[in-house]
C-alpha cells in the first residue's frame, strides 16, 4: 500500500511539473503536442461532477485522470507483427498519432463545453455574450474533426493499416481554413478571460475544475488554445508519416502536395491573426486629440513589436512598433478597460532614426519606484528620433537586458530598412550579432498571451508572430531540422 501511495505522488508531481512547462500565463502558447496520442481512460464522456457513484465515499484524494499512450504496434499480436517490417510498423505508427490525437481533440472540445462553458452560463457566472467571445465556435469544429477519424477509419484494411493516407488529408485539409476567425479573435479572448478572473465567482469556479481529475491539471485556457496547438502539429506528423514512407510508394507525391496545403493555410491563418492583433492594440489606444492621431495609424497592418520600457526619467513607457509608425504609451485603465495613452507624437517609421548607445554612455536622471538612482550610469540604452524639424522629439529609451535591446534594434532597423528604402543606418556604438529568433518578415512563432491587462516589464514582444512549436515537436522531427510555418 505505500508502494502505491509513492507511485501515487510521483505520477502527480510529474504532471504538476509539465503543467508548470506549459503554463499559458507565463508562456502565452500552451504546449500540449505531448499529450495529442493519448486519450482519456475509458474514453469516458460522463460530466466531471458524475465520477462518483450517488451515495459512494472518496477514499481520498481522486487522481489526475491521465490519458494512456498506446501505439499502433500494441494493438497488434505477435503473429500479426512480424508480418511488417520495421519501416511499414513505423509508418503506421505516425499514422496512428494523427488518428489519435484527433480523438483527444475531439474530447476536449466536447469537455471544453461541457465542463466549463455550459456550467458557467447555467450558474450565471459568465453572460452568454462573455462566453461566446471567449470560446468562440468551438462546437462546429468537432464535425471537421470527426469527419478525418470517419475517412482514416474507413481507409483502414483488414490488417489495421492504412495503405494510403495523402489523398484523404488534401481533400480534408482545406476545411481547416474554418480556424482563421477563432485565431484571430484569441487575443482578444484572452484579455476578456484575463479581465473576468479578477471576478471571485469566476476564479473559485476555474480553481475548483483545475483541482478536478478531468481537467489534468490543465487551465481553461490550455483547453481554449489546443486547435491553434494542433494546427501547428499538422505539418510535423504528415513529415513524420513522409519520413518512413518507401520512396516509391504513391502517397509520396500526395504527402509532399498535403504538406504543401497545410503550410499555405498556416500561412494565411498567420497573416489574419497579425492584422487582427494589430488592430486589437490599436483600438486601445488613447489619443488626447484628433491632431495626435496620425492618419498612418489607419494604414497599419502589422504590428512588429511591443514592450514595455523606460525612459531617460525612469518612467515606464509600453511602446508599439508598427509597420507604419512608433508609438510612445502609458498604461492606463479608463472605466475598468484597459488602454494605452499615447505619450508625445507618434513617429512615423520613415522619419526615424536610431542611436545604439554604448553601456555607461549617459545617465539616467531622477528615479521611477527604485528603478535609477540619480545619476546612475545606464546599460542596455538606446535612442529614437525624429528626422521631422515639427516633431522635435527624441527618445532615450532603456530595456532590461542585452538581448531585448538586440530585438529592439533587429526590428527598428527591419522596419526603418522597409519604409526608407535603404538599411537602417544605426549611429554610433558596435552591434551585437542578431539571434535568430526575430525577423521581422519570418513567419514564426508568438510566445505571447501573457494578461493582456497588465503587460509585465520585459522584451519585446514579436509579431508576426501566433502559434508555438515544442520541444516534443522538435523530437518528433528527429534529427532533421525542419523550417515549420507558424500560426
Amino acid at each position: 500500500n505505500k508502494k502505491h501511495i509513492n507511485k501515487r505522488v510521483r505520477s502527480l508531481a510529474k504532471v504538476s511539473s509539465l503543467v508548470n512547462l506549459i503554463s499559458p500565463s507565463k508562456n502565452g502558447a500552451v504546449r500540449r503536442f505531448g499529450q495529442t496520442v493519448q486519450s482519456m481512460s475509458s474514453r469516458d464522456t460522463k460530466s466531471p461532477g458524475m465520477s462518483l457513484k450517488a451515495g459512494s465515499k472518496a477514499s481520498g484524494p481522486t487522481p489526475t485522470k491521465r490519458r494512456n499512450s498506446t501505439l499502433w504496434s500494441e494493438t497488434l499480436d505477435v503473429h500479426q507483427k512480424s508480418t511488417f517490417s520495421t519501416k511499414e510498423i513505423k509508418r503506421q505508427e505516425a499514422i496512428y498519432e494523427l488518428y489519435r490525437g484527433e480523438q483527444d481533440l475531439i474530447e476536449d472540445l466536447q469537455l471544453a463545453r461541457k465542463a466549463y462553458h455550459d456550467p458557467m452560463l447555467k450558474l450565471s457566472i459568465m453572460t452568454e455574450e462573455e462566453l461566446a467571445h471567449i470560446f468562440g465556435d468551438l462546437d462546429a469544429y468537432i464535425p471537421l474533426h470527426e469527419e478525418l477519424l470517419i475517412k482514416l477509419t474507413e481507409g483502414t484494411g483488414p490488417d489495421g493499416t492504412v495503405a494510403q493516407i495523402g489523398q484523404i488529408v488534401i481533400d480534408w485539409l482545406p476545411g481547416l481554413n474554418a480556424y482563421k476567425n477563432y485565431c484571430s479573435n484569441q487575443l482578444a479572448a484572452k484579455a476578456l478571460l484575463d479581465q473576468k478572473k479578477q471576478d471571485r465567482r469566476v476564479q473559485d469556479f476555474l480553481q475548483r475544475c483545475l483541482e478536478s481529475p478531468f481537467s489534468r491539471k490543465l487551465d481553461l485556457w490550455s483547453f481554449l488554445d489546443i486547435p491553434r496547438s494542433r494546427l501547428v502539429k499538422y505539418p510535423l506528423l504528415l513529415r513524420e508519416i513522409l519520413r518512413h514512407t518507401p520512396p516509391d510508394h504513391p502517397d509520396v507525391t500526395s504527402l509532399e502536395t498535403a504538406i504543401t496545403i497545410i503550410q499555405e493555410i498556416l500561412s494565411d491563418i498567420n497573416v489574419r491573426k497579425g492584422e487582427s492583433e494589430c488592430q486589437y492594440y490599436i483600438d486601445k489606444l488613447e489619443f488626447l486629440d484628433d491632431k495626435q492621431r496620425d492618419p498612418l495609424i489607419d494604414n497599419c497592418k502589422t504590428l512588429l513589436c511591443h514592450g514595455e520600457l523606460r525612459n531617460k526619467s525612469g518612467s515606464r513607457l509600453h511602446v508599439f512598433l508598427f509597420s507604419e509608425l512608433l508609438v510612445l504609451t502609458r498604461p492606463v485603465t479608463r472605466n475598468e478597460r484597459s488602454c494605452f495613452q499615447v505619450y508625445r507624437q507618434p513617429i512615423p517609421v520613415r522619419d526615424l532614426t536610431l542611436e545604439d548607445l554604448q553601456d555607461g554612455e549617459i545617465r539616467m536622471g531622477g528615479s521611477f519606484r527604485g528603478a535609477f538612482t540619480n545619476g546612475e550610469k545606464a546599460k542596455n540604452v538606446f535612442r529614437v528620433s525624429s528626422l521631422d524639424p515639427s516633431h522635435g522629439q527624441s527618445h532615450t529609451l532603456h530595456v532590461s537586458d542585452v538581448y531585448h535591446k538586440q530585438q529592439w534594434l533587429n526590428c527598428l532597423r527591419t522596419a526603418m530598412s522597409q519604409q526608407q528604402g535603404a538599411p537602417a543606418r544605426v549611429q554610433r556604438g558596435q552591434n551585437i550579432p542578431a539571434k535568430s529568433h526575430s525577423s521581422v518578415s519570418s513567419a514564426t512563432v508568438c510566445e505571447e498571451e501573457e494578461n493582456e491587462n497588465c503587460p509585465p516589464v520585459s522584451g519585446p514582444k514579436l509579431r508576426p508572430q501566433t502559434l508555438s512549436k515544442t520541444r516534443l515537436d522538435q523530437k518528433l522531427q528527429g534529427s532533421v531540422k525542419r523550417k515549420e510555418t507558424g500560426v
